[in-house]
């Protein structure tokens, strides 16, 4: 009987079952004219015509009822073409069709599950090629290419699912593939963006548990590459006149107490354009976080945030801690410790004040102290009664630390306990002034053994970063509190080789990891829970009342920042004794003067201005 012609015969699918089960075992033997036609139709990748579909979708659904006579070497070009095959270049029928085929692999042989896995994770984003790429990306902006998404990804996932109920061991193959076939940073934004929403719808569906550290672990790793694609220069476009650190956004180009409250939207993101506009990957970062808080919320109202912030916290301290200055890729932790203070910001504090005590790296020490003061000081959600907890906790290492040193000045010596110090008194100039009218906070910070360090022979005063040395002692003086020298309270500090040496190559002393996020649409989800500059009074500026910032309004309608509950089960709003003494006391504070001179110390010089946007050291060693 000669060989049938697939193209001019009609075949009903029983004979045409027939034909391609015999033809798999004539290949074995060698004779594949019949079995060449089977992968020329499965191969054919042109605009099909209703008769070729119909034909391809018999093709699949017989080869899948002979998967038994499938031979991964005999059979090596048919499986090519099957693996070929893109979810996204066909209808319903032939997806159908083909992802039976790839469970019915999976199924009948171990060897065939590394390939099934690989080619549904490739159909997380369209085929790759540069025309492909470019109508898919045109189609995925319009309503068809949002339900083509739909029809292939649901496909994908369902799979998936089934096959690691028939081979158990898939989700471990699983994991690795994902992890291997991650876009790199040089893709473009549409497609990792897509591949990355896979990955985490992955992590919260029924694989969920098995593939969640990887996964997760994964995305962090990519994000902190984009993170330090991104080049200081690329931040960093004014001067290095101006002070070691610049102003807050809303002072880049003119205080906003002269712009509209109608328009202080549009001049934010006028802002934010001048760092990022035309950047690829800080375009690309900034997607990919957004896309990160979203998964993180819904896992917040699904209940599980706890468990996935575990794996977040564990990524955190192998790669975000120890990234050289990483600028954007920590708020991923913030944006999650925001969601669930009472649990993930407690572990969060926990895991830094640990790292702190006990690493054995002293870099990594001083990172954790970087984070834990920017953390402490600008998380709006944080209580002041974890605050001071904190706080003490490190003041009581510090303090122990200096009891143990009869030494002088050794700044590359004692740089971890340097970095207690800094982290205490960077936090108190977000803090203190809300510490201190509260008599029971205020007492427990009075009690503090903060005058013992800073007088000690080590001499942190002469060692931190002036600018944090500076506005430390203006609260301190301003508010009569803590009995130090007062030739130091009058004169402050200056920048000095003690003071340089402290940070090391890296300036790790002029880290502060939650500074204002620059990244556009991140700063929709940080701002309403963050502290900036702007919201902290002043307690030695004589211009109340003139004003409010466009911070001010989002946290109060420019009544002063509020503090959240202390944990005792009342809030400071509720009318209480210290709730009275503390309004009372945001009567008398100041609101962000218009003269922005003003804004960190009165008339004072400028070149002390309070970190609000990390920069490298103006020192001429560092240039």
């Amino acid at each position: 009987m000669g060989v049938p012609d697939m193209d001019e015969q009609s075949f009903t699918d029983s004979e045409l079952d027939y034909h391609v089960r015999n033809a798999l075992k004539a290949a074995v033997q060698g004779d594949c004219d019949f079995y060449n036609q089977l992968v020329a139709v499965i191969h054919h990748k042109e605009r099909l015509s209703p008769e070729e579909v119909a034909l391809l979708v018999t093709c699949l659904k017989a080869v899948t009822g002979a998967v038994s006579c499938v031979h991964i070497v005999h059979h090596r070009s048919l499986l090519a073409a099957i693996f070929g095959m893109s979810l996204w270049n066909y209808g319903t029928d032939v997806m159908d069709a083909l992802v039976e085929l790839l469970l019915s692999l999976a199924s009948a042989s171990g060897e065939y599950v590394d390939l099934c896995l690989e080619m549904l994770v490739l159909n997380f984003m369209p085929p790759s090629a540069p025309h492909s790429a470019t109508f898919f990306m045109e189609l995925l902006k319009q309503p068809r290419g949002v339900s083509k998404k739909a029809q292939v990804l649901d496909r994908v996932h369902s799979t998936l699912t089934d096959i690691s109920n028939v081979v158990p061991l898939s989700p471990l193959r699983l994991e690795k593939i994902v992890r291997d076939r991650m876009p790199n940073i040089y893709t473009k934004e549409a497609f990792i963006v897509l591949y990355v929403e896979n990955m985490l719808r992955l992590e919260s569906g029924a694989l969920g548990e098995l593939v969640r550290s990887s996964v997760l672990v994964s995305l962090m790793d990519r994000l902190i590459e984009l993170d330090v694609e991104i080049a200081w220069d690329d931040i960093l476009q004014d001067d290095f006149h101006k002070g070691i650190f610049d102003m807050e956004l809303e002072d880049l180009e003119g205080s906003v107490d002269h712009i509209d409250q109608d328009s202080s939207e549009a001049t934010r993101d006028a802002l934010i354009q001048r760092f990022f506009s035309g950047n690829l990957v800080a375009e690309k970062l900034d997607s990919l976080v957004v896309l990160t808080f979203e998964h993180l919320k819904f896992c917040f109202e699904s209940g599980r945030l706890v468990q996935v912030f575990e794996t977040l916290l564990q990524s955190f301290q192998k790669t975000i801690l120890t990234a050289y200055k990483s600028k954007f890729s920590q708020f991923v932790m913030f944006y999650a410790c925001s969601l669930d203070p009472e649990n993930c910001g407690k572990m969060f504090a926990d895991v830094l004040v640990n790292i702190f005590m006990t690493s054995v790296n002293p870099e990594w020490r001083m990172s954790a102290a970087a984070y834990l003061a920017s953390y402490l000081a600008r998380s709006r959600f944080v209580t002041l009664s974890s605050v001071a907890t904190v706080l003490e906790s490190v003041v009581n290492w510090c303090f122990l630390y200096c009891k143990n040193q009869d030494g002088d000045i050794n700044p590359k010596a004692h740089k971890v306990f340097y970095a207690g110090c800094q982290a205490t008194m960077y936090v108190l100039c977000f803090r203190m002034r809300q510490m201190l009218v509260i008599p029971r906070l205020k007492s427990q910070l009075l009690l503090m053994r903060i005058e013992d360090i800073l007088g000690h022979p080590l001499s942190p005063l002469q060692v931190c970063l002036p600018s944090i040395v500076e506005e430390f002692l203006r609260l301190v003086k301003a508010n009569n509190v803590f009995s130090l020298p007062q030739t130091i309270l009058d004169h402050g500090a200056l920048e000095s080789e003690h003071s340089r040496a402290f940070g090391g190559v890296e300036r790790l002393d002029m880290f502060f990891p939650f500074d204002p996020c620059l990244l556009r649409k991140c700063d929709r989800y940080i701002r309403p829970k963050y502290v900036y500059w702007s919201m902290v009074r002043s307690t030695y500026d004589e211009d109340d009342g003139e004003g409010t910032s466009d911070e001010d309004e989002a946290y109060g309608g420019g009544n002063g920042m509020s503090i959240p509950d202390d944990g005792s089960g009342r809030s400071y709003d509720e009318g209480d004794s210290d709730a009275d003494e503390f309004d009372c006391s945001l009567d008398k504070m100041s609101i962000t003067p218009r003269d922005s001179s003003h804004k960190f110390g009165g008339r004072m010089q400028r070149s002390m201005q309070m970190p609000s946007r990390i920069r490298p050291s103006t020192s001429p060693e560092s240039l």
